[in-house]
């Protein structure tokens, strides 16, 4: 059983680990607006990070955009590097759980959930990285189940919103849910949006690594999960979707890996029966596509090559038409982004046997929420981590490594996200 208290030994419910890079800074102004929600109606917490200086910048920056000066002296501070071990450890020791937003994970990953695993901490991380998720699981998983830690991967935007979609599809189809496809829409306002650059550097290592994650995956040495139902099309790599009336391509995030991963965990370790999924993200119009394709020719050509890699991570703004920037977006463009899911799913209506004949039911529901990077992330990130302090009975009974849905699938997740603006609806 997970641990969850606070102790003289273990002050901290949260530590905010890489509070000060772009995204850190969200993750704390969300955490400061919680602190009712933690255990008994407190939240005791800390930042931590290379630089104290930039760290008390953060914390000022957050009393003032919260109207909460009592910040400035509430909240702790802890000196911490990945490169220096021991300070990653004594940071861990202080904390019930670590959210860690220091990335790439593929880098600077590894030696957080190490310490983690080590000193008796849970760790969730906002990794869109399958790469570094699996590898996370292969070498960690029995070693956080023999320490009673567990180590959650993708809890921010990627992919708490399509794993815990697909479970809420599921939970809500009257009989048994066979398969279910996604649509994704990006909503903008007048100035536009785009994306910190942290996550196109993720991408173009990512892409450029893509024959290590199957070597990796062969070591798991998995069977196929069974196909119940008729058998998920694949859709083609540009087609026009009429379920939300726009090109479509399919979603190169991690959600399908981790929603795979839920699944199978459902179906060996719950006997569920599993869900075929495929995802998949609208362009807009053909003048999308035109640029996407024009994007996407000279992506794949640089990823192969060294130089190629440095010239897409020094120039973001340039090989992404604007849609990745060092900058980030402004808080203004973050007010009027909004995304959208919409999950397409079928399967077999209550009393019929789902081994004869096609699936006989459908079913649609929606996920959506507020700009999905910097507002929805640390909401999820931050919901997550509430529910492993105020719902650990609900929790896996062992500890390991685990994706979102894998982990939540019995608490009250869901409702706490509706409760914080990423709403889960039948339609």
């Amino acid at each position: 059983m997970a641990r969850v208290e606070t102790s003289s030994s273990r002050p901290y419910h949260l530590v905010i680990f890489g509070a000060s890079g772009f995204t850190g800074q969200f993750v704390v102004e969300e955490v400061a607006r919680t602190v009712s929600e933690g255990p008994k109606g407190n939240l005791k917490w800390a930042v931590a990070g290379r630089s104290k200086q930039k760290l008390e910048k953060v914390v000022e920056q957050a009393a003032g955009v919260l109207g909460k000066p009592e910040l400035r002296s509430e909240v702790d501070i802890l000196v911490a590097d990945v490169e220096e071990p021991d300070s990653l450890a004594a940071m861990c020791k202080q904390a019930v759980i670590v959210l860690n937003c220091v990335g790439p994970y593929r880098f600077y990953g590894e030696p957080v959930v190490k310490a983690c695993v080590e000193n008796g901490a849970h760790h969730i991380d906002i990794c869109g990285e399958p790469q570094f998720l699996e590898g996370m699981q292969l070498n960690y998983s029995s070693q956080a189940a023999d320490k009673g830690v567990y180590i959650i991967g993708s809890c921010g935007f990627d992919s708490i919103p399509a794993d815990m979609g697909v479970l809420y599809t599921r939970d809500q189809f009257k009989g048994t849910l066979t398969a279910v496809e996604s649509f994704l829409t990006i909503g903008s306002g007048p100035d536009g949006g785009c994306i910190h650059d942290g996550t196109w550097q993720s991408a173009v290592y990512g892409f450029a690594d893509g024959p290590k994650l199957q070597g990796l995956r062969r070591k798991f040495n998995h069977k196929p999960l069974p196909t119940i139902g008729s058998k998920i099309k694949r859709r083609g790599s540009v087609f026009f979707s009429n379920e939300i009336q726009q090109y479509t391509v399919p979603f190169m995030g991690s959600d399908p890996s981790v929603v795979k991963r839920t699944q199978r965990f459902l179906a060996e370790d719950h006997e569920a029966t599993p869900v075929q999924y495929g995802a998949y993200a609208g362009i807009g119009g053909i003048g999308n596509i035109i640029k996407m394709m024009f994007a996407g020719m000279m992506f794949w050509f640089l990823v192969k090559f060294s130089f190629g890699r440095n010239l897409l991570i020094k120039h973001p703004e340039f090989f992404s038409f604007g849609f990745f920037s060092k900058a980030g977006p402004t808080r203004k463009q973050m007010e009027a982004s909004s995304f959208q899911f919409a999950f397409y799913g079928e399967g077999y209506t209550e009393g019929e046997d789902p081994s004869r004949g096609k699936p006989n039911g459908k079913i649609r529901t929606l996920v959506q929420g507020p700009e999905c990077g910097y507002v929805a992330t640390p909401i999820a990130m931050v919901q997550a981590a509430l529910t492993i302090l105020n719902e650990s009975t609900s929790l896996p009974k062992k500890g390991g490594v685990y994706t979102p849905g894998a982990a939540f699938a019995k608490t009250t997740l869901v409702d706490r996200l509706n409760k914080h603006g990423i709403q889960f609806s039948v339609i």
